[in-house]
């Protein structure tokens, strides 16, 4: 008996010790046409998807921020391109916003799906079970 509660304590230890931490899925919100926020979403979403391989992240982009994922004028164009190419990560931009701003698929950036709604899109994700995180302007 002594035995066999060692070995259970070992086992159990073990897998404490070299499991990795439980996935999560991060859903952020970007609508400032501010540069701070949108740096800021591509750096957390950079640094926690290198760190959590096994976690998933989205971007959820629409308002004032759709200019973070067009072609010419964002000012995060290769962290957008490098993100979008990670298998753990996804850039969505809202096709209304584009609509209201005339905006074509060709004019993003390369690698950023178009969800119908990102309002939609954060319900729905978080209804699933995603964690929400809103990046936003602090004055």
């Amino acid at each position: 008996m002594k035995y066999l509660t060692l070995s259970i304590c070992i086992i159990l230890f073990s897998q404490f010790c070299f499991s990795q931490e439980n996935p999560v899925k991060v859903l952020f919100d970007v609508t400032s046409s501010h540069l701070e926020p949108q740096e800021a979403t591509i750096r957390h979403v950079k640094n926690m998807s290198e760190s959590y391989p096994d976690s998933e992240f989205e971007i959820v982009v629409y308002g004032g921020a759709l200019d973070m994922l067009l072609k010419g004028k964002s000012s995060v164009t290769d962290g957008v391109i490098e993100l979008s190419k990670r298998k753990n990560v996804t850039v969505n931009a809202c096709n209304g916003t584009m609509k209201r701003r005339n905006v074509q698929k060709s004019d993003l950036i390369e690698g950023v799906n178009i969800v119908p709604d990102a309002i939609y899109e954060l319900a729905a994700k978080q209804k699933a079970g995603w964690s929400y995180i809103k990046e936003s302007y602090n004055n």
